[in-house]
């Protein structure tokens, strides 16, 4: 049974609380978007990098 405190009136449990969406969470998290935005960038950049030497012809 729930207390007086945890019951709305005429006895109905409060609204539960939502969660945000995924993506609005991931958007609001500064330091995600911080470390996205250096990690992303660093790993194309170094498969690309790769891609480049693996390219280059063996001197005969």
């Amino acid at each position: 049974m729930m207390s007086e405190e945890g019951m709305a009136a005429g006895g109905e449990r409060p609204p539960a609380i939502e969660r945000p969406p995924f993506w609005q969470r991931v958007c609001d998290n500064h330091f995600l978007l911080l470390f996205i935005g250096v990690t992303v960038p660093t790993v194309f950049y170094l498969i690309w990098g790769i891609m480049e030497i693996a390219q280059i012809p063996v001197a005969p």
